[in-house]
C-alpha cells in the first residue's frame, strides 16, 4: 500500500509517496486486465466490468453515488480504482487472484474505510461497504461544509485549498501563478502556520527559487513583481497565522454521470520522490518516461509492471552554465524532460539541465548524446526540453525568434540546424509538435507559432491569456494548447478560440488529442483529469484517487477503444486511465 510522507523539495515543500516495494532497480508484478464493456445496459444496469463488486451504502443505509473503491494488491503495490454507480453499486475489471486491500480513497465528507486481507478469485462479491460521514459544523449553512479536521486536509487538492480561502480572486490568481507553474503542489503550504514574520521567508524560497534543482534564486521567479509577491504574502498570513482557525471546508462535488465509468490503474516506481515529467508509449505497448531530477530513463511494461531503468551518462556543463568565483562552470544537472520511442525502436529524448538531445537504443543499451549550443555556438541555440520530433525523424525547436530543423543525420556531428523560419515576434516558444502532414506549431507565453512545412507559411497568432505552451494537433489539423485556458487555433479558417476550465484554480500544463478529436489534460492542483469534447463543448472529468494531477506531458494509447490515457505525476507514479465509454 502506498503511503504520505511530508517532505522538503527543493523549490518547494510537496507530499510524495513512498511504494512498499524493494529499493532495487527492477519492480515485477501484474498488471489488472483491461476493462471491458457490457454488450448491452439496461436502464439502471451499471457498466460490467467482470471482477470483484459490491454496493456502497452510509450509515443510514442509503446508497452512495461517485465514490471511489480501491484494491491495492498486497503482491504488487498495484492500485486499481472505479466508482459506484447512481444506485451506489461498483464493479472492478478483471483482477489477478490473491490478497488486496480494499478501501475507499479521497473519502472527503467520510470517515476512513480500509479491510486488509480480502481474498480475489474471479468475480468475487465483496461485503457492503458502509461510510460514517465525517463530521458537521455547527458554522456551516449546509451539509455541503466540513469541519476541518485532520483526517480531512491532506485529501484536498489545491484548487480546494483555494476555494476555500478568505480572499480575493487577484490574490488567488498570484497563489495560482506564482505556485502552481513552477510545477508543484500547492497543497502543502495552506496546511501549514506560521507567525506574520516566518511566512515571508518561508514563502521566499517559492516565490525566488526555481522548484528544480537550479540553486542561484531570481527574485520573483514566477510572480513576475514585488507587487504580486506581496499579495501572496499578505494572503498567507491573513490565512494562515498561528492564530487564526481554519473555516468550514466545502470539497468539490463527487463526480457522476460518464465520469464515473472508467478505471483507473495507478503503478508506483522504485524509487522515492522521483519527479517524473513526460511519458511516451512505443510500437511494443510500453511505457516510456523521463525523470526531471535524476540521471534516469524508464520504461514500465504494463502488461507485467515490470520498470527497467536505464541511466545517462553526464555531459559537459552547456554554454550558459551558472560560473563559480573562480570562472568555472558547475556541472550540467542530471534530468530529462521529452522523450519519444520512434518506429524504429529508438528513444530519443531532451536533457533539460544539459541543454541536450540523446537517443537510447533498448536492445543494446547505447546511449549517445549532443549538445548543439556547443557544436554550434554561432546561433546560440540548443535542441532541449520540449524538442519536436517530427514523424519524419527531424527535430524542430523556436527560439531567437526563429523556427529551427535539425536533421538526424548531421545534429550530433556538427549540431547545426539544416533549415530556419524567421518569425517577427514570438522570440521563443516552450512546446514544439510536429504534425504527420507536415505542420508545425510551437506554444508558449503569448503566441502560437503555426507553419507549413511544404510552402514554408509561417503565421504567429497571440493569446489573449498566456499559455505554458504544451499541446497537440488533434485528427483534423486543428491546434489545442494548454494555459490558464484551453485554446484551439484552427489553421484552416485562422481562428482562434479559447475555453475557460471546468474547475476553477486550475489550469493545464500540455494537451492531448485522441483518435476521436477528444482533448485530454490533467488539471493541474485540481486533481482530476479533463476530457473535453470539442463537438459537443462537454467537459468530463475523472476525479483522481491521489488529490494531484501534476501533468507535464501524456500520451494516449490509440489502439483501444475508447482511447486509454497515461501521464506520470510529478509526485512519483504513472497512471492510467481507462473510460468506458
Amino acid at each position: 500500500m502506498r503511503r504520505l510522507m511530508l517532505m522538503p523539495a527543493l523549490g518547494f515543500f510537496v507530499a510524495v509517496g513512498v511504494a512498499l516495494l524493494p529499493p532495487s532497480w527492477t519492480v515485477r508484478a501484474q498488471a489488472p486486465a483491461a476493462p471491458r464493456m457490457a454488450a448491452s445496459a439496461a436502464a439502471g444496469t451499471s457498466y460490467l466490468k467482470g471482477g470483484p463488486r459490491g454496493v456502497v451504502k452510509n450509515t443510514a443505509g442509503l446508497t452512495i453515488d461517485g465514490l471511489m473503491v480501491q484494491l491495492i494488491s498486497k503482491q504488487t503495490s498495484i492500485r486499481t480504482t472505479v466508482y459506484t454507480d447512481e444506485v451506489g453499486r461498483y464493479e472492478f475489471p478483471p483482477m489477478e487472484a490473491g490478497e488486496y486491500v480494499l478501501r475507499v480513497p479521497r473519502p472527503l465528507e467520510f470517515k476512513a474505510y480500509t479491510r486488509e486481507g480480502v481474498h480475489i478469485h474471479g468475480p468475487t462479491p465483496l461485503p457492503d461497504i458502509i461510510v460514517e460521514r465525517l463530521g458537521r459544523t455547527n458554522l456551516a449553512p449546509s451539509e455541503d461544509f466540513l469541519p476541518p479536521v485532520p483526517e480531512l486536509l491532506p485529501q484536498l487538492t489545491g484548487a480546494e485549498w483555494l476555494s476555500n480561502m478568505p480572499g480575493s480572486e487577484q490574490e488567488k490568481a498570484a497563489v495560482l501563478k506564482a505556485c502552481s507553474i513552477g510545477c508543484h503542489s500547492i497543497d502543502y503550504p495552506f496546511r501549514m502556520k506560521f507567525d506574520e514574520a516566518s511566512w515571508p521567508k518561508f514563502l521566499h524560497r517559492m516565490l525566488d527559487f526555481s522548484p528544480r534543482l537550479i540553486t542561484q534564486p531570481s527574485k520573483n521567479n514566477y510572480i513576475g513583481s514585488q507587487a504580486g509577491a506581496d499579495l501572496i504574502i499578505e494572503f498567507f498570513k491573513r490565512n494562515r497565522g498561528l492564530n487564526t482557525p481554519l473555516p468550514p471546508i466545502r470539497p468539490f462535488p463527487r463526480p457522476n454521470g460518464m465520469a464515473t465509468r472508467a478505471v483507473v490503474t495507478e503503478f508506483e516506481l522504485p524509487w522515492v520522490g522521483v519527479n517524473i515529467h513526460d511519458v511516451a508509449g512505443d510500437r511494443d505497448g510500453n511505457i516510456w518516461f523521463t525523470i526531471n531530477r535524476s540521471p534516469i530513463i524508464g520504461k514500465l511494461d504494463p502488461k507485467t509492471a515490470k520498470v527497467v531503468s536505464y541511466r545517462v551518462p553526464p555531459v559537459q556543463p552547456p554554454r550558459n552554465a551558472p560560473k563559480d568565483a573562480s570562472g568555472m562552470a558547475s556541472a550540467a544537472h542530471p534530468g530529462f524532460q521529452a522523450i519519444y520511442p520512434d518506429k524504429a525502436g529508438i528513444v530519443w529524448f531532451t536533457g533539460t539541465w544539459a541543454h541536450s538531445l540523446g537517443r537510447l537504443d533498448p536492445r543494446t543499451g547505447d546511449i549517445q548524446q549532443v549538445q548543439t549550443d556547443l557544436l554550434f555556438p554561432e546561433e546560440d541555440m540548443a535542441v532541449t526540453h520540449n524538442t519536436g520530433f517530427s514523424p519524419d525523424g527531424s527535430f524542430w525547436k523556436t527560439g531567437h525568434k526563429k523556427i529551427y530543423r535539425w536533421d538526424p543525420a548531421t545534429v550530433f556531428t556538427t549540431g547545426k540546424p539544416t533549415k530556419t523560419y524567421p518569425l517577427k515576434y514570438a522570440t521563443s516558444t516552450y512546446g514544439n509538435f510536429v504534425s504527420p502532414d507536415g505542420k508545425y506549431f510551437g506554444g508558449g507565453g503569448e503566441y502560437i507559432v503555426w507553419l507549413d512545412i511544404a510552402t514554408g507559411e509561417v503565421r504567429e497568432r497571440k493569446l489573449s491569456v498566456a499559455g505554458k505552451g504544451r499541446g497537440a494537433f488533434d485528427p483534423f489539423g486543428t491546434i489545442w494548447v494548454g494555459g490558464d485556458r484551453l485554446a484551439k487555433y484552427d489553421p484552416k479558417n485562422d481562428a482562434l478560440v479559447e475555453y475557460r476550465l471546468p474547475t476553477p484554480y486550475t489550469n493545464l500544463y500540455s494537451t492531448r488529442a485522441d483518435k476521436n478529436g477528444h482533448i485530454w489534460s490533467g488539471e493541474m492542483q485540481g486533481g482530476r483529469v479533463a476530457r473535453f469534447i470539442p463537438k459537443s463543448g462537454q467537459w468530463i472529468e475523472y476525479v483522481l484517487p491521489s488529490p494531484w494531477s501534476l501533468d507535464f506531458n501524456s500520451w494516449i494509447d490509440n489502439s483501444t477503444n475508447p482511447p486509454t490515457f497515461w501521464y506520470g505525476d510529478e509526485m512519483g507514479y504513472i497512471v492510467r486511465i481507462q473510460p468506458l465509454e
